[in-house]
């Protein structure tokens, strides 16, 4: 075993701060019955929901819930009951970064690095050392890719990991159980309309 931290090579101190974090985040993880986080969120996606086609296009594909305004905003809500909204936060911090201005591209890479990247950060997310330094270099010499490699991990991290929960959580199946319920209603109330049963012959 280790004698001493000042003996510590600085890659045994990082992996050790690395496995730290993941217990700390581990043990942050909330019971799996409702909040009330949760169930605000449930009630304020309710109010102007995603269609059936979303919902169909979320479970196709993680890709398509990046793409798409509401599945950030619904996949959002879900990662803060996990408390790893962090995540998702970089991920959108990392696209937007990339159409930022030439003149601007510096004071933005900073903030980002500072915000997400460099240790403890404020919403640090989990990379692993070779990733967190070299993205420290990057940001030096800015440019429009300088946080594509570490974007990437946390890209996976979430396809990987939240994603999988998220498509299995409660919110999702009681969101299309909505749908499909809604859709049995508008089909049985236009089929209502010209006193036409749900089934029988012409």
């Amino acid at each position: 075993m280790c004698r001493g931290l000042a003996t510590l090579p600085a890659t045994c101190l990082k992996s050790a701060k690395d496995i730290k974090y993941k217990i700390s985040f581990l043990l942050q993880k909330p019971e799996p019955q409702t909040s009330q986080s949760q169930i605000k969120v449930k009630s304020d996606v309710a109010k102007s929901g995603p269609t059936a086609a979303e919902l169909k296009n979320w479970k196709e594909s993680f890709n398509h819930v990046l793409t798409s305004e509401m599945g950030r905003t619904v996949f959002g809500n879900f990662l803060k009951s996990e408390f790893s909204k962090e995540n998702l936060d970089f991920w959108v911090a990392c696209e937007a970064y990339k159409k930022t201005a030439p003149s601007k591209m510096a004071t933005r890479a900073m903030q980002i690095y500072q915000q997400h990247v460099e240790a403890d950060a404020p919403n640090e997310v989990n990379l692993d050392a070779a990733t967190r330094e070299e993205t420290r270099k990057n940001v030096e010499n800015p440019c429009p890719s300088c946080f594509d490699e570490a974007q990437q991990m946390i890209y996976t991290l979430m396809e990987k990991d939240s994603y999988r929960r998220f498509l299995n959580s409660k919110l999702i199946q009681d969101l299309c159980n909505t749908k499909t319920t809604a859709a049995q209603e508008k089909k049985e109330k236009n089929s209502g309309k010209n006193g036409q049963p749900l089934t029988g012959g012409a």
